[in-house]
């Protein structure tokens, strides 16, 4: 005897399903955000959807995803949703299911005052961690890094940003993240990107454009939020943006993150790649993995299609070399980035040239890099995760 149909509640509670929560990645359905569905005899759904915070910046977005999903179930010609918000209770309810597990990546809590847990530390993580790093400001890293971010996940790789530059926090405003990370209970949720990139900066908990004057036990706090304590999701990469030098943050991240792997940006002038070269040394110390050099501003294209070598030449090699000597194994220039323009003002705009201008000779040399560090691991699903405050 086959199963009687479904009825319209049904089909449209089943189409829901199909919802993710723009900030998580689950299904609405998963997460008890559906509260009720209704369809009248006039074919209007009545949905009741309750909201993991009253505030949620991305309720439009849901807005227009649910409709979506109901108006293509047959019968349904109009659709009205009520908008509510969970009760603590239910809040706690969704916290707990997330860390029993479900495929997601976030911080695993340290109640009781024990350190936290970095997921992306623990030797089950399939993340693969680049630090973005640099002896010295100025040499465009982090125009580098949020354009290998918006190149990977171009490539359909789920990437996670930690701008952990403290003093010239910029990642946000180079890729178009105006709003800010959202609280749920115990889980911040980072704002997302193009290409559902998500980001984290220091910026986003200093008031408006704020100098951030912390010592070091603090900045060392902060990064272990940042990678602790944020929702982040299954990523198949993080990429952190350092601060110039070999200061404290670059010390705490090999403390944090001893598996993480560098990437050196320096330009073309000797006298960088002399302090870009201190920048990678540091990893002698730390031992961590130097996966590379990225040499930035390599050259200037004329019209007449001539290059004009304004910052000098050969540093980015001079680098890789030194650190190939120093380490006693290969470290490779990864490549050459020309001097452009339009990667300056598509930056400041809040588009990656990787995608507002694929074709150019800077995105094109972006894009090959990235192509060296798109290697997707096993997925994270079934792995455990859990979840704690962020203090700020």
């Amino acid at each position: 005897m086959s199963a009687p149909a479904p009825t319209l509640d049904e089909a449209v509670a089943a189409a829901l399903a199909n919802v993710q929560d723009p900030e998580i990645r689950r299904p609405i359905t998963e997460l008890g955000m559906v509260q009720s569905v209704s369809v009248g005899s006039d074919g209007l759904a009545r949905i009741g959807i309750l909201l993991t915070v009253s505030g949620c910046p991305l309720k439009d977005k849901l807005r227009q995803d649910i409709t979506a999903a109901a108006t293509s179930v047959p019968g349904v010609t109009a659709v009205e949703i009520d908008f509510g918000a969970m009760t603590a209770e239910q809040r706690q309810e969704l916290q707990a299911k997330l860390r029993s597990g479900g495929g997601s990546h976030a911080g695993h809590g340290h109640g009781g005052g024990a350190e936290p847990v970095i997921p992306f530390a623990q030797p089950e993580s399939r993340t693969r961690v680049y630090a973005v790093a640099s002896g010295k400001g100025g040499v465009g890293k982090s125009s580098v890094t949020v354009n290998l971010a918006a190149a990977l996940a171009k490539r359909g790789l789920s990437v996670g940003v930690v701008d952990a530059d403290i003093y010239g926090h910029s990642v946000p405003r180079m890729l178009g993240v105006d709003g800010g990370p959202t609280r749920v209970e115990d889980m911040i949720m980072p704002p997302q990107a193009v290409h559902g990139i998500k980001v984290i900066s220091i910026g986003m908990f200093t008031p408006g454009n704020a100098a951030v004057v912390w010592r070091g036990p603090m900045l060392h706090r902060a990064l272990q939020q940042f990678l602790a304590d944020v929702y982040w999701g299954d990523l198949d990469v993080l990429l952190l943006d350092l601060p110039p030098g070999t200061g404290d943050v670059a010390i705490s991240l090999a403390q944090l993150l001893p598996s993480a792997e560098i990437l050196v940006v320096t330009t073309p002038q000797q006298a960088a790649a002399e302090v870009a070269e201190r920048a990678g040394a540091i990893a002698l110390q730390t031992h961590q993995r130097i996966i590379g050099v990225v040499e930035n501003m390599s050259w200037l294209e004329l019209p007449d299609g001539t290059r004009m070598d304004v910052f000098g030449e050969g540093g980015g090699q001079t680098v890789a070399d030194s650190l190939t000597q120093g380490i006693g194994a290969k470290v490779p220039l990864l490549g050459q980035i020309p001097l452009e323009p339009k990667l300056r003002e598509l930056g400041d705009e809040g588009t990656p040239i990787v995608l507002a201008a694929p074709e150019s000779p800077a995105a094109r040399a972006l894009t090959a890099i990235a192509d060296t560090l798109a290697v997707r691991r096993d997925s994270l699903v079934g792995k455990r995760l859990g979840l704690r405050p962020a203090g700020r």
